[in-house]
């Protein structure tokens, strides 16, 4: 009968598999980014409905809120908002805005004024007027 010899252990070695040294405990993963794409967005949202409510009286005792999704589609699609003069209450839905619009060009910017443009429509539906009329002097540059 032969008897076979067993292999020591093999001791682990330093190097990882694209034979660098293993960082030390030091090195962490990247972080978080300390602004997300939800934050931006009540950023956003925030600004455009003080403005709104520093302009329009009928807008103080209004509450702007942020909502993920909608509960069911409507006739027309996926709602961007839900309007509710009864309670007060504007809700924007951030999936929709941020998802389903169409910018011609995906930067910060153009982010933002889409935000703030589903805002200033939402509460120029509360108030039954058209989004223009809601801040002139702002767009008025001549």
């Amino acid at each position: 009968m032969i008897r076979r010899r067993s292999r020591p252990a093999r001791r682990p070695t330093r190097h990882g598999r694209h034979g660098r040294d293993d960082r030390s405990p030091v090195v962490r993963p990247p972080l978080p980014p300390l602004e997300t794409r939800a934050d931006k967005f009540d950023l956003a949202v925030g600004s455009a409905a003080e403005f709104l409510r520093s302009a329009w009286p009928e807008l103080r005792e209004v509450r702007f809120e942020v909502g993920a999704m909608p509960a069911a589609p409507d006739d027309d699609g996926i709602p961007r908002w839900t309007v509710d003069t009864e309670q007060k209450r504007i809700v924007l839905y951030r999936l929709p805005i941020e998802r389903l619009a169409h910018l011609h060009r995906n930067d910060d910017l153009h982010r933002r004024m889409q935000i703030e443009g589903s805002v200033f429509r939402a509460a120029a539906e509360y108030l039954d007027r058209d989004p223009w009329d809601l801040g002139p002097e702002r767009f008025r540059y001549f």
